[in-house]
């Protein structure tokens, strides 16, 4: 019995000892846990971290409200800048083209008549009312042809005025037609019994709108010098050539 006791005593100290180290390591686990709960406790925590996490996402946002607005607004400047927004009311035509505007004078628009007058001799006058409602204008000179004959009337540039004649409703332009002689030994006399007249367009060139055919007083007689002057305002100027 004295043999055992000693045994039985270390093996009780040696339980003891694995008890109390036992004790010691589960003491000692909830420590060891606590920092990680701790710096867990912290990430979620953190000011800081919140912080960054904010303003991350505001400065995102920012970004794009900033672009939006950006877009937004140049798109909104460049549409009120349009030159196409700001067209003036009259469809863009030219100054002095609008309805105003005075149309060439036309056998639409005229009435006309020739007539013999007693001086200057060898001389008609030819003399064209606007009929319309609104102005034309008589440009440079008629184109006259006597009955059928090809050419032109010679024009005498010595009478170009100063200013295109435009008639207001029932005004009139004159032009004068001088012949060459009454009678034998001029170039190529003869009698004409009818006078066609071509009016010029703006351009000078060729004629315009619808002619007008004239009776010519009995026994007209001209030649190949014959010649007629630019419109002119009265009958006293066209009868000064």
């Amino acid at each position: 019995m004295l043999r055992i006791r000693p045994r039985t005593a270390v093996a009780a100290t040696a339980a003891v000892l694995a008890a109390l180290s036992l004790t010691a390591c589960q003491g000692s686990s909830p420590d060891a846990d606590s920092p990680a709960k701790s710096a867990a406790d912290g990430a979620t925590a953190h000011p800081g971290d919140k912080a960054d996490s904010n303003s991350n996402s505001n400065g995102k946002s920012g970004s794009s409200n900033g672009n939006g607005g950006g877009n937004g607004g140049g798109s909104g400047s460049g549409t009120e800048k349009n030159p196409s927004a700001q067209q003036p009311s009259n469809g863009g035509k030219a100054p002095g083209r609008g309805t105003g505007a005075s149309d060439a004078c036309t056998g639409g628009n005229v009435t006309a008549t020739v007539t013999k007058v007693p001086r200057p001799i060898n001389h008609l006058l030819l003399t064209v009312t606007n009929k319309g409602s609104r102005p034309c204008s008589a440009y440079f000179a008629p184109s006259l042809r006597f009955d059928d004959e090809q050419s032109a009337t010679r024009v005498n540039d010595d009478s170009k005025p100063q200013a295109v004649v435009t008639l207001a409703p029932g005004r009139s332009a004159y032009a004068s037609i001088v012949l060459s002689g009454e009678g034998g030994g001029d170039t190529h006399g003869r009698t004409a019994q009818k006078l066609t007249v071509y009016f010029t367009p703006r351009s000078g060139s060729g004629s315009v709108g619808a002619p007008l055919t004239l009776s010519l007083p009995a026994g007209t007689h001209k030649d190949d010098n014959a010649a007629v002057t630019y419109w002119q305002t009265s009958a006293s100027d066209a009868l000064l050539y």
